[in-house]
C-alpha cells in the first residue's frame, strides 16, 4: 500500500514542529490518524480469569463513539471506527481490505478510530507472542502495516523516565537509547503500561518498517500533538507551550538515530553546562555571602582561620600527597609534558613551604579598613578613604594545585569570596586541598564562616560559561600559560588581573663582571625554567663579545643544559649555532635566545619591543649608574639591578603568596599579594548635626551658609 503523508511527520518534522493555530478542521491534515489508540474503559470491559462479559464491550464501544463524535464535530471533523482482531492482520485478504479502507477514510478527511474488537475477540491469548496485546501494541502494529512515517503513544505523564514519575530523582528521557529504565507500578486504567509502550515503541521502529520515529508523550498536555506533528509551530511564539514533548523512539542503527543521538547529546550538553553554570553561580553568591561575615570579624580572628589553614596543610599532607600521586599517575599514563609534570607534582617540602607561606601572611598587618586618605571637606564634615575588599574572585588555573593553598591564604586575610577552576589534571589534589581548607576554617572559626567562602569548580562547566558570571563574579585571575590567559581576556566582561606572556630579559653590561653574570643569568633560567619569571631572552652589550663575558656566559649556560638560540645579531657573530624563528618567545624550558646590542640605548629599546611588561634585569659593576638609570627608564612590572629574574615572586617579596602576577598598568602591577586583592571605599562623617549641599550654595546676594575647605587631616 502506498505511503500517505497523513499518516505522520518526519524526524525533521517532529523536531522543528510549529504552527501558529494547529487547524483540526482541515480535512487534509488528519492529524490523528491511525496514531491515536484509545484505552477501552475498564467499566465498559470487566476482565475476568473465568469469564469475560462480550456485552459489556459491544455497549462500551458505541458510548465512547459518542465522545468521539461529539469532539470532532466541534471541529467540523468526522470520525469513524474500525474493530480489528489479530485474525484481521494474520489474513493477507483482510489486510489488504483494511489498508485499502484505512486510505480512502484518509483521502476524504475522516478520522479513522482503530480499536480491538473486544467483544469478538474475548480477549483471549494475549501473550508476548501474539501479533497485539494490548493497545499500545496494537498502535505500532498499525503504524507498520499501513506506512506510517511516525507513531504517536499518549500516556498519563511527560514520556518515558530513567525511573517511576513518582521519584522526585527521575528524570524525562528526551532520547530512548539503549536505555535502561525502572518501571513503577502499573496504571489500573487498561492492560498496558510504561513497559508496554516502551515495547511497542521499539516494536514500531524496528529495521524493516516504514515507521521511523516513535514519540511516547502526556495525552493530558493538549499541546502534545501541535508541538509534535504542528508543521509550523512556533515554540518562541506560544511561550511553555513550545519545545520538544515526549520521548523520541527512532530505528536502531538509521541514519535518522545518528543525527538524533547527536542533537540530544549536543542539547543534554547545553543543558548539563546550563546547569553547571548555575550552580557555580549560586556558589559565587554564597561565596559573596560568607566574605561579608569573614570582613566583620576581628583580626585576631581572621588571623586564627589562617593559621588553622596552615596546621591543617602539615597534618594532612600525606593525604594530599596520595591524592597528587593520582594525578600524576593520569599525567604519566597521559603522556603530559615534563613541563607540566614538574608544575602538578607536589612534595612534602613544597607543603610546608606553603604553611609557612600562609603563616606569614598571618603575621601581617590587617589589611582591611586600612586608611589610605582624610580630608576635611567642611567644618564637621570629614571624608574618609578605606580599604576593603573586591569582591568574589574566580582563578582559574591550569597543572598546578600548590596555587590553591596560595590563592585561598590570600582571599581570606583580604576578606574575598572565591571561586577556584582547576585543571583536570590535578582534580585529586586540587579536591583534597580544597577540603583540608574548607574543614580548617570552618573549624578554627568555630563555624562561624562556613566552608563555601571557597568554592572548587569540578564540573565540566566550560571557562567560557564561567566568564559570564560578570554579575557575580568582580575579579577574573588566570593563572597558566599564555594561551590562558590571552583566552580569558578576550572572553569576559569581568576585569582580568594577568599577565599574558613572561618573556624575562637579563641584559649584560659591558661593566658586568664574568663571574657575577654567570650567577645571575644561569639561575635566572635554571632555577625553574618553565616558570614565568625564567629568563627567556639574553641581552649581551658588543663589548661583552671582547672581553670574555660573553663566551663564559654561553659556556656556563650549556654546561647547565641550556640551548642557546641566536638572534640575528650573535648568529653573525657566531655565538649561536641555531637561529631562533621569533625574537619575542616564552619557551617554558631549557631554552633561551641570545641576541647582542650595541649600547644601553637599544638594550632597553629591545626590551620594550619584544619584552611582555613581566620582570626586567640589569647586571652591572656595583655603583655604576647605569643601573639606576635602568631601573627608571624600564617599563616593566618588575625591575631589578644585579638580582635574578627569579625573585619575582609573592613569596619572596615577603607578600606570603601570590594569586598571580600582573603585568597591566590598572590596579595591582606585579606579584600580586593581599593588597592586590583590594579596592577602596568612601566614608562621610558628619561631625556636628546634619550636613546637606544647599547649605553650600550661594543665594542671590552671592553668599553662602556653608564653605569646603578640602583640608587633609591625613
Amino acid at each position: 500500500m502506498k505511503k500517505q503523508s497523513q499518516l505522520g511527520m518526519s524526524f525533521m518534522d517532529l523536531h522543528n514542529s510549529s504552527s501558529d493555530d494547529f487547524a483540526v478542521s482541515n480535512r487534509n491534515q488528519s492529524f490523528i490518524s491511525l496514531l491515536n489508540v484509545s484505552e477501552c474503559p475498564k467499566s465498559m470491559a470487566q476482565r475476568n480469569k473465568k469469564t469475560y462479559d462480550s456485552a459489556c464491550a459491544a455497549a462500551g464501544q458505541f458510548e465512547m463513539m459518542n465522545l468521539y463524535s461529539a469532539l470532532f464535530n466541534q471541529c467540523d471533523v468526522s470520525a469513524s471506527q474500525l474493530l480489528l482482531t489479530q485474525a484481521d492482520f494474520m489474513d493477507a485478504s483482510r489486510l489488504d481490505n483494511l489498508g485499502y479502507a484505512v486510505e480512502r477514510l484518509l483521502s476524504l478527511g475522516i478520522i479513522p478510530i482503530i480499536n480491538e474488537n473486544d467483544a469478538v475477540s474475548g480477549n483471549k491469548g494475549y501473550t508476548p507472542d501474539d501479533i497485539f496485546s494490548d493497545n499500545d501494541s496494537l498502535a505500532a502494529l498499525v503504524a507498520r502495516s499501513f506506512g506510517a512515517e511516525a507513531l504517536l503513544l499518549l500516556t498519563d505523564v511527560e514520556g518515558v523516565y530513567d525511573r517511576p514519575p513518582s521519584d522526585p530523582n527521575a528524570k524525562l528521557l528526551p532520547f530512548y537509547y539503549q536505555t535502561e529504565v525502572a518501571i513503577g507500578e502499573k496504571s489500573s486504567q487498561g492492560r498496558g503500561g510504561m513497559q508496554a509502550k516502551i515495547n511497542a515503541a521499539l516494536k514500531a521502529v524496528e529495521p524493516g518498517s516504514s515507521c521511523c520515529a516513535c514519540v511516547v508523550a502526556n495525552g493530558a498536555d493538549l499541546n502534545s500533538i501541535r508541538a509534535i506533528f504542528g508543521p509550523s509551530y512556533d515554540p518562541k511564539k506560544f511561550g511553555d507551550r513550545g519545545g520538544t514533548k515526549g520521548t523520541l523512539f527512532v530505528t536502531e542503527k538509521s541514519e535518522l538515530e545518528r543525527l538524533a543521538i547527536k542533537e540530544f547529546e549536543q542539547k543534554n550538553l547545553k543543558i548539563n553546562a546550563s546547569s553547571e553554570v548555575d550552580d557555580a553561580k549560586q556558589k559565587a553568591l554564597a561565596a559573596r555571602t560568607e566574605a561579608r561575615k569573614l570582613q566583620a570579624l576581628p583580626y585576631e580572628q581572621r588571623q586564627t582561620i589562617l593559621n588553622g589553614v596552615a596546621n591543617a596543610l602539615l597534618s594532612n599532607s600525606e593525604k594530599i600527597l596520595q591524592a597528587n600521586k593520582l594525578d600524576l599517575g593520569n599525567a604519566e599514563q597521559n603522556s603530559i609534558s615534563l613541563q607540566l609534570l614538574k608544575r602538578l607534582k607536589l612534595t612534602k617540602e613544597k607543603i610546608e613551604t606553603l604553611s609557612d607561606g600562609i603563616r606569614s601572611i598571618a603575621n601581617q598587618k590587617d589589611s582591611l579598613g586600612v586608611v589610605k586618605s582624610k580630608r576635611e571637606l567642611a567644618s564637621g564634615l570629614e571624608l574618609t578613604q578605606i580599604t576593603v575588599p573586591i569582591g568574589v574572585l574566580l582563578i582559574i588555573f591550569e597543572s598546578r594545585p600548590d596555587s590553591l593553598p596560595q590563592i585561598s591564604a590570600l582571599a581570606l586575610a583580604s576578606g574575598n569570596g572565591l571561586l577556584l577552576k582547576g585543571g583536570k589534571e590535578a582534580i585529586h589534589s586540587n579536591e583534597a586541598l580544597h577540603k583540608v581548607i574548607g574543614d580548617a576554617i570552618e573549624e578554627s572559626s568555630n563555624g562561624k564562616i562556613g566552608r563555601e567562602i571557597i568554592s572548587l569548580i569540578t564540573s565540566r562547566a566550560q571557562v567560557t560559561e564561567l566568564l559570564a558570571l560578570d554579575d557575580v563574579i568582580d575579579l577574573a585571575i588566570p593563572r597558566g600559560g599564555n594561551a590562558l590567559v590571552s583566552y580569558v581576556k578576550k572572553n569576559t566582561k569581568i576585569p582580568v588581573l594577568g599577565h599574558a606572556d613572561g618573556v624575562c630579559h637579563v641584559y649584560v653590561d659591558s661593566s658586568a663582571s664574568a663571574d657575577d653574570a654567570k650567577k645571575i643569568v644561569v639561575d635566572s633560567k635554571t632555577d625553574y625554567p618553565s616558570a614565568c619569571n625564567a629568563m627567556e631572552t639574553l641581552l649581551l652589550n658588543r663589548d661583552t663579545m671582547q672581553n670574555g663575558v660573553a663566551l663564559d656566559l654561553l659556556t656556563a649556560l650549556r654546561i647547565a643544559g641550556v640551548k642557546c638560540l641566536g638572534g640575528p645579531k650573535a648568529m653573525k657573530a657566531g655565538l649561536c649555532d641555531n637561529k631562533a624563528q621569533e625574537l619575542k618567545c616564552e619557551y617554558g624550558d631549557l631554552t633561551c635566545m641570545v641576541e647582542i646590542v650595541d649600547n644601553f640605548e637599544e638594550a632597553v629599546n629591545w626590551i620594550h619591543d619584544y619584552g611582555s611588561s613581566h620582570t626586567e634585569v640589569i647586571v652591572c659593576e656595583e655603583g655604576n649608574p647605569i643601573g639606576e638609570e635602568f631601573l627608571q627608564k624600564v617599563d616593566a612590572a618588575c625591575v631589578f639591578k644585579n638580582a635574578s629574574s627569579r625573585f619575582a615572586d609573592g613569596y619572596r617579596f615577603g607578600l606570603g603568596a601570590e594569586v598571580g602576577i600582573s603585568t597591566g598598568r590598572i590596579h595591582a602591577r606585579g606579584p600580586v599579594g593581599v593588597e592586590g586583592l583590594l579596592t577602596t571605599k568612601w566614608q562621610l562623617r558628619s561631625m556636628d548635626g546634619v550636613n546637606y549641599v544647599s547649605e553650600f550654595s550661594y543665594n542671590t546676594e552671592g553668599l553662602s551658609r556653608k564653605v569646603y575647605t578640602h583640608k587633609d587631616l591625613l
